[in-house]
Order: structure tokens, then C-alpha cells, then sequence
């Protein structure tokens, strides 16, 4: 078989961006034939790269948008297999064939198992009785032309193409056993003549054919459980909206819903697109996106996300995304780009893979040759039975799910636990992690500052009101903060002149009756001159302790209040680095904050690493110097400062609240704010990588001792050749148990 490393080059013009697009499979059964579908598109003119998903009969191609995907599609019917494109909902359409296909695949192999039991019957017990050879025969024909017709037509069209897969070794398996049988059937005088006696193997040629479709039903039964998480994402999705239109509501499909109608939301039902409230109040249950369970109030102007559901109130909002473009369906693309991606260790079983069949099969052939020239009396009986076992049990299969069943359940995993992994290198790294760099800011702490003190050495209520005023002029974040907490405390505005923004250092503004007010740090206090009293300093310093920022409120001679701002470390972040810490993993924390503020902030959550006052150039240098040092570093961001550092770090971890930046830089986004799914991440990558060396072992324990048996090495020892029956029940039962055992990822607790 063709290897497919190398990607077709695709001629376009440089500013032609590559389209991204996952396709449904129809056709695919084994490694073999993934290959054979990576093979195709990747020589067709305009392909970029194909990657196939072989657990969920998927390919991700990125091809020159100028080429038509019936293209694509032309040029896989042409080797046997077909791509559903330009469908309204390509999944369903999907899942609807596959379950026809499944139901269709189902009677075939119940029928073939009832025609291959007297067949069996026959071979095992009455193999000297002549009309039972004939009956065997009338039998079986039908099993191998109908009801596995399927393995023969799939190996031709293979072989028009110059390549094997699973059904090759199949197909010539069961028809040379067959053709071999009908032969002795109908000239037994061959033989006879020859002083030999003539061997019929119908039962093995049925039995191969029943086991090995039994083997694959069992296989797409589990295979449709591995994705059970993308399902209940695109579950989210209510099917119809009602929108207003003329004044009336009507209802229409989900799918029809354009921007800038202005949809209805009553209590409990699912918000179908994302939008912003036009009119009504309501709570939110957001948990699928956040992962937090305390609903979310909205109100006029607030955003709302295809997914969440509607509590108690009823509101009405103006769609601003749909379609593909809403958060749910990005999370949804993610999560199946994700699963179709491939891991390192993959990429070693998909060379394996190449070459694997033609090796195969050139080992058939020399073990019937060898047979031939050492087998004695029963030289080509033995020549044939062996040949046929050892194509029999080196099915390929296992191998080619070994990998991506437990990735599309471990990134499934995740995605029901609110880590959204962009691509199964990240989870294959992820166990790997020794240090972890985390971003103060939204990252261990909230990233929204508050008040939390408030000192006044003269208070009254115009002093109130005149602090209010200022900083509703004020650009600066912190402003908000305070204008956040007077508010709380029914402060009204007054009128202040002669606003001035200070950069770097606070704002002044006058009374009405023309005093000067001064808001801001300590040191616009020393450029204007005013003196800080000693009480008023050991409150600041004692404040600076407790990771506070300070600010001042002061007339032209002395100061009128101290207020200090702080934004809070969330719940959880402290036993989240213990747990870390505690699994070996150093923690270092990086702020472009000061160094007192960063101090207190890393004693309050136990770190013992860290750097302050970092650029966001530098975070990058840091994360660079540990991996000189040799250590796999996980970084973890929220906002566009981070973007670099996490493009350079081996594990990128984005906040869900951060920016889009971060988050498209990220490999690995976490939908909640709670810093305890870090450690569940790298959990998650161990075990799932644990699973794939299980698959491995498992696809692999089966050929290496297997072939063996089949080609007949313990024969001239114990007399044992191993039956093509027991081949074939073998085979099936790999691929079964390398599926069975992905599935028990869904079973971690996190």
C-alpha cells in the first residue's frame, strides 16, 4: 500500500486562505481502507491535507476553497468510497445511513450465521459424507456471494486502485477456501487417483465470513457509543425558534433563522442561536458553556448563547449569530476537529498500516510455500489451511482503532467535563507536563477588581459625590471599580470642571465652587506635594500586604480617603497548585503586576515560583528558558498578553473567559473558571494515553502471536494447526476488545 505522508501541494495564490471542513465517510471498515481514503484526496488537485477519522467515519480536509467539494466526492466514489457534502445536516444524514447501514449489515450476518450453522455442522462431524459436501456447497455460496459480498466487491475496487485493506485478505481467504472445496467436490478423483484423500473447508470459508461480520457489528455498536458527547452537544440545539415577523410570532426551523430577527424565549425552553436581550429579564442556566451552576441574570442588552437554557423569566433577543457561526457550533467544530486529529503515536501506526497487508500477504505466501516443499503426505492441505489462517488473523483492524477510539473518547470525556481539546497532540502531551506557568490576572484570580476597603480621614457625603463624579470620567479600569462600589452605597454625582487625565497616575477635576480634587496613586500625592500622615501610611502599607492596589482621594493639601482594590484569587485556584504540586508538577505564576502584589497573591495560593512585573514578551522567554531546562510546560492564559507565551509553551491552556486570542492560540480551552480542571486535564491526557498503549499492546499481542500459530510453528512440535474458524473468531475478537477498552475511559471520574 501508498504511504501518505507527503500532502499534495496546492497551487493557489497567496492570499487564497485554505477552507477547513470535516466530510462524512461512507465505506469505511479498517485502518487499510482510512489510509486508502487519506491516499485519494490527498493526491486530488487543490487538497492541502486529509486526516481521517476512522471511529467516527470522518475526514478533515483543507482544500483550496475554489474546488468544488463534488470534486472531492467524485474523486472517493471512484475508489469505492463516498463523502456526503452540500447537505443541510451532513451529521444526521450520516448517522441516518449508518444506522441503515448497521440494521442492512445486522440481517446479513444473522442470515449468514443461520446458513453457516449446518454448514459447520456438516464439516465438523460428517466430513466423509458425500451429499454433505454438496449441501455445504449449495450453502455456502450464498453466504460468500451475498451476504459477504461485500468483502469481494470492496477488494476489487482496492485492487483497481493498486491497494489492499482488511477485505483483500478476506476475500482471498474465504474464496480460495471455497474455490479450493469446489474443486474437490466436483473432481474428488483428483485426488483419489493421487492415493490422497479430498478436504472440503467450506465451514471454514462460512464461519470466517459470519465471524469476522459479526466482529464488525459488534464493532460499529460500540464505535456509535465512543461520540456520545458530540451528540449531546448537537442535542443542545433546539430543532425551532419562534421569531417575531409582522408582529405575530411564527415559528420556523433553527436552520432558517437569519441575523437581526428578533426571536422569543419562554421559561425552559433552549436558546437556539446567540444573540443580545432587546426586551424582557430572565436567569440563564449557562453551565454547558461556563460550567458554573448559579444561573445568570439577563436583562436588556446582556449577551445570551445558542445551548443555555431559559430559566422562569421570558425575554426577547435579536440574533447577532447563527448557524456555524454560533459559540456552540465553534465548540461542537472543535470538539470533531479534535477527534479527527491525530496523535503522534498515530502517525507511527498509520506507517505500520502501509505496510502492513502487503506484508501479510506476501507472508501467506511463503508459509504455503513453505508447507509445500516440508508438508509431507498433507503438504497442500496444510499449505492451504496455514495461508488462510495467517490472512485470517492479521486483520488490520485493531490497529487502525487502537488509537483514535481513545482519543474520540477521552477529547468526548473532556468535553462533558468543560475542557474543550483542540487536537489529540494536546492530550497525548498533556501526561507528559512537569511545570505549569499560570497568568495572575483571570487566572488565579477573578480579573475583575473590586473595592474591598474604603478609609476616610474626613468623610462626608459631598466628598462621596465628588469621588463619584471624577472617576465617571475616568478611563482607567480601576475607576470602574470604585464607581461600581459608590453606587452600591446610593451615591449620587455632582458636578465637577476641568476634568484631566494624569497618564500613568490618577485624574484631577474642580467643585463647583472651584476646589481641586486629586484621585490616584501615591506618587501624584508626591508630585503635587501633599503629605501623607503616618496613620494614613501604615493603613496603605498594611493594605499593599494583603496583595491590594491603593489609590488616594485628596484635596490641594491633604488626604481625604484611602481606598484599596483588589481582585479577589477565586475559590478553588489554592487546592488546584496544591494538587499539582502534590503530583510532582512545579507551578510558577507570571504578572505584569508589582512585586508586592504578586508576593501576597502567590503566598495566598501556596506558590513558590514566580516573576512580577513580566511583559508579555517575556512570558514567552520564560516559557522558552524552562524548556531548555528540559521540562514539557503547560502554560495557562486568559487574555491576548498570553498569546505568545502559549504558542510557545507544549501545552497551551486558555481560560473560557479570556480572550479570543488566547483561545484560538490554545490547544486546550477550559469553558469554567475554576482552576481545578488543570489537574483534570493532565488526568485525563494519562489515562488516555494508559488507553492507547492498552489498545496497542492489544492490536498487536494478537498478530504477534497469532501469526505464528496461523503459519504453523508449533506443528512440528505438538502437532497444532490453528483452524481458520478460530482465526477469524480471533480477529473479530481484537477489534472488539480494543474498542470495549476505549470505552472504559468514559468511566474515569475526574
Amino acid at each position: 500500500m501508498e504511504t501518505t505522508e507527503t500532502p499534495n501541494p496546492v497551487l493557489q495564490h497567496p492570499d487564497n486562505v485554505l477552507e477547513k471542513r470535516s466530510f462524512p465517510v461512507i465505506g469505511m471498515s479498517c485502518a487499510g481502507c482510512a489510509l486508502g481514503v487519506e491516499s485519494v484526496l490527498n493526491n486530488t488537485d487543490g487538497v492541502s491535507k486529509a486526516n481521517v477519522n476512522l471511529a467516527d467515519h470522518s475526514v478533515l480536509v483543507e482544500y483550496d476553497p475554489t474546488v468544488p467539494p463534488n470534486v472531492l466526492q467524485q474523486a472517493l466514489q471512484s475508489a469505492g468510497y463516498d463523502l456526503i457534502v452540500d447537505v443541510e445536516a451532513p451529521s444526521e444524514v450520516q448517522q441516518e445511513l449508518q444506522q441503515q447501514h448497521y440494521q442492512r449489515a445486522k440481517q446479513r450476518t444473522v442470515w449468514s450465521a443461520l446458513l453457516t450453522l449446518p454448514v459447520f455442522i456438516l464439516g465438523m462431524f460428517f466430513m466423509d459424507w458425500v451429499p454433505g459436501r454438496w449441501l455445504s456447497l449449495v450453502l455456502t455460496f450464498p453466504i460468500l456471494s451475498w451476504f459477504g459480498r461485500s468483502f469481494f466487491i470492496n477488494a476489487f475496487k482496492q485492487a483497481r486502485h493498486g491497494k489492499a485493506n482488511m477485505d483483500t485478505l478476506v476475500a482471498l481467504s474465504t474464496g480460495i477456501a471455497f474455490i479450493f472445496s469446489v474443486f474437490n467436490t466436483i473432481f474428488p478423483d483428483f485426488w483419489h487417483v493421487r492415493g490422497l484423500s479430498p478436504h472440503v473447508y467450506y465451514e471454514a470459508a462460512a464461519v470466517i465470513i459470519t465471524f469476522i461480520s459479526l466482529g464488525k457489528l459488534l464493532e460499529e455498536k460500540a464505535k456509535s457509543n465512543t461520540s456520545t458527547a458530540l451528540k449531546k452537544l448537537m442535542g443542545l440545539q433546539p430543532k425551532t425558534l419562534r421569531i417575531i415577523r409582522n408582529g405575530m410570532e411564527a415559528e420556523i426551523p433553527t436552520t432558517s433563522v437569519q441575523v437581526g430577527n428578533t426571536i422569543v424565549v419562554k421559561p425552559g425552553e433552549k436558546i437556539p442561536v446567540d444573540g443580545k436581550v432587546a426586551e424582557g429579564h430572565s436567569f440563564v442556566d449557562e453551565s454547558m458553556i461556563t460550567g458554573e451552576p448559579v444561573p445568570v441574570e439577563k436583562t436588556k442588552g446582556e449577551q445570551v448563547f445558542a445551548g443555555t437554557i431559559n430559566q422562569k423569566g421570558s425575554f426577547r433577543f435579536i440574533a447577532e449569530k447563527v448557524g456555524s457561526a454560533t459559540l456552540l457550533s465553534q465548540i461542537i467544530k472543535m470538539v470533531q476537529e479534535a477527534q479527527g486529529s491525530k496523535a503522534p503515536v498515530q502517525k507511527l501506526v498509520d506507517k505500520i498500516a502501509a505496510v502492513f497487508v502487503p506484508a501479510v500477504m506476501a507472508l501467506s505466501i511463503i508459509t504455503f510455500i513453505t508447507w509445500i516443499m516440508v508438508g509431507g503426505d498433507n503438504a497442500f492441505t496444510h499449505a492451504l489451511l496455514t495461508s488462510v489462517a495467517v490472512l485470517v488473523i492479521a486483520c488490520p483492524c485493531a490497529l487502525g482503532l487502537a488509537t483514535p477510539t481513545a482519543i474520540m473518547v477521552g477529547i468526548g470525556k473532556g468535553a462533558e467535563s468543560n475542557l474543550l481539546i483542540k487536537d489529540a497532540e494536546s492530550l497525548e502531551s498533556g501526561y507528559k507536563t512537569n511545570a505549569v506557568v499560570l497568568d495572575k490576572t483571570g487566572t488565579i484570580t477573578r480579573g475583575k477588581p473590586t473595592v474591598t476597603d474604603m478609609f476616610w480621614t474626613e468623610k462626608n457625603e459631598k466628598y462621596e459625590q465628588l469621588l463619584l463624579s471624577i472617576e465617571l470620567q475616568s478611563e482607567h479600569p480601576l475607576a470602574d471599580a470604585v464607581v461600581q462600589k459608590l453606587k452600591e452605597l446610593k451615591v449620587k454625582p455632582i458636578s465637577v470642571t476641568d476634568f484631566q487625565s494624569i497618564t500613568g497616575k490618577g485624574a484631577t477635576a474642580r467643585s463647583a465652587d472651584g476646589e481641586v480634587f486629586y484621585v490616584g496613586s501615591q506618587k501624584l500625592l508626591s508630585d503635587r506635594s501633599i503629605s501623607i500622615p503616618d496613620e494614613v501610611n501604615a493603613k496603605s502599607n498594611e493594605l499593599r500586604l494583603k496583595a491590594k492596589t491603593v489609590i488616594y482621594f485628596t484635596n490641594s493639601t491633604s488626604v481625604l480617603a484611602v481606598l484599596a482594590i483588589a481582585d479577589d484569587v477565586k475559590a478553588g485556584s489554592g487546592q488546584a497548585i496544591a494538587t499539582l504540586q502534590h503530583n510532582g508538577i512545579e507551578v510558577y505564576m507570571l504578572t505584569g503586576d508589582n512585586p508586592q502584589t504578586a508576593e501576597a497573591v502567590a503566598r495566598q495560593v501556596g506558590i513558590r515560583h514566580f516573576k512580577a512585573e513580566v511583559l508579555p514578551g517575556d512570558k514567552a522567554e520564560f516559557v522558552k528558558e524552562l524548556q531548555s531546562q528540559g521540562k514539557v510546560v503547560a502554560m495557562v492564559g486568559d487574555g491576548i498578553n498570553d498569546s505568545q507565551a502559549l504558542a510557545q509553551a507544549d501545552v497551551s491552556i486558555a481560560m473560557g473567559k479570556g480572550s479570543d486570542i488566547a483561545m484560538d492560540v490554545a490547544k486546550i480551552t477550559l469553558t469554567t473558571s475554576d482552576l481545578q480542571a488543570i489537574p483534570k486535564v493532565l488526568k485525563l491526557s494519562r489515562k488516555t494515553v494508559l488507553g492507547i498503549r492498552q489498545n496497542l499492546f492489544w492490536a498487536f499481542i494478537y498478530n504477534v502471536l497469532g501469526i505464528p500459530l496461523a503459519a504453523g510453528v508449533l506443528y512440528p512440535v505438538n502437532g497444532f494447526l490453528l483452524d481458520p474458524m478460530i482465526a477469524a473468531a480471533a480477529m473479530a475478537l481484537s477489534s472488539v476488545s480494543v474498542v470495549t477498552n476505549s470505552l472504559r475511559l468514559k468511566l474515569i471520574k475526574l
